[in-house]
């Protein structure tokens, strides 16, 4: 009789154990390339897009700096009595400290807090540009009325400074009651020994004192966060001969005997400003991907690279290493930029 191959209605067909043990092991193998494909296209993309915000936050900081950089010292007009010679200024009732075109403070490491610069601005809003008026008379019809040749769109409100010579004293206007009177809110320039006979007064608007910072990582205007991502702040004068030159001849830091307080002759020396911005890439990596600048010139910076020095104009000092000792495990960008003051500039020849 001829054997049957028909198989029997009770074989059931499947994988067998090893079968499926063999496949268990190619899916998990298949796995495990996904996840290190994602992993790694996870990493560069982080990379990427950090890097992207680091430059965009920087562009920004620096766009902003420098604008307000460029307003500094307005409206002080170059005149023969300009508000930039004044040697003895006394304020009133203005809530300002000083009409510096720009301040550097130089910046100190701390535990937990990198050496990082502050910049102050300070510049005036005046429609009319601070064109000056002479006072012909003070005390009528009140003891803070002054009698002008004209008011020249003077308003209440506004920080008004009053010449002569190189005595000044600053104060602010509570009323202008007609075309030929302006009410002060006090008797500063009185009672400070200003000549008020022939002496000039300029309203300059509302008198702005900005100042920029790094805080937590982030870029402070006046204390209120600007800009995220922003580690480090440095900036250096960039001052002439004499005054009444506008050629810079030396960058220096904001620190030393004559420029952490520069007296007023050295103030007017000041022509320009130079400032780098350092932005980070929020992620850290395993291993240190930033590394020390290796200084071009004998000033050697410790931290990273900005623009090249010399012994009499050393480069800035970045050093974030205080304020992060991982710092080296970070992503960086630079951006550096001079401004020149053209407000202090164009008073060059009546300093």
């Amino acid at each position: 009789m001829k054997p049957s191959n028909k198989p029997s209605p009770f074989h059931q067909a499947g994988f067998t154990l090893v079968e499926i043990m063999v496949g268990l092991a190619i899916g998990m193998l298949a796995t495990m390339v996904i996840m290190q494909v994602m992993s790694v296209f996870e990493t560069q993309k982080r990379v990427t897009t950090g890097t992207a915000d680091a430059q965009t936050n920087g562009g920004i900081a620096l766009y902003n700096i420098g604008r307000e950089l460029q307003l500094a010292g307005y409206p002080l007009l170059p005149l023969e009595d300009s508000p930039l010679e004044c040697t003895a200024l006394t304020f009133g009732a203005t809530g300002i400290g000083g009409i510096s075109p720009v301040s550097i403070t130089e910046g100190v490491a701390a535990p937990g807090v990198s050496a990082s610069d502050t910049i102050t601005i300070r510049y005036g809003s005046s429609q009319m540009g601070g064109v000056p008026t002479r006072i012909t008379a003070m005390g009528a019809p009140t003891a803070n009325d002054a009698t002008v040749d004209n008011n020249l769109g003077c308003q209440a409100n506004d920080i008004a400074i009053i010449i002569n010579g190189a005595a000044c004293a600053m104060t602010g206007v509570s009323a202008v009651p007609g075309a030929s009177t302006i009410t002060l809110k006090d008797n500063t320039a009185v009672a400070a020994g200003v000549a008020i006979a022939n002496a000039n007064i300029a309203c300059l608007g509302a008198w702005n004192e900005v100042t920029y910072a790094v805080n937590a990582g982030n870029l402070t205007r006046n204390g209120v966060p600007s800009v995220a991502g922003i580690v480090n702040l440095q900036a250096q004068y960039g001052v002439s001969a004499t005054a009444n030159s506008n050629q810079v001849a030396q960058w220096v830091n904001a620190s030393g005997g004559t420029w952490a307080a520069p007296a007023i002759a050295d103030r007017n020396r000041i022509k320009a400003v130079r400032i780098a911005v350092v932005a980070r890439n929020p992620k850290m990596e395993s291993t240190a991907v930033t590394a020390a600048c290796s200084s071009l010139t004998a000033a050697a910076p410790t931290g990273l690279c900005a623009w090249a020095g010399s012994a009499t104009s050393p480069a800035p000092t970045i050093d974030l290493s205080a304020g992060d000792t991982n710092w080296l495990r970070y992503r960086y960008r630079v951006f550096e930029t001079i401004i020149p003051l053209r407000n202090v500039i164009w008073s060059k020849d009546t300093l």
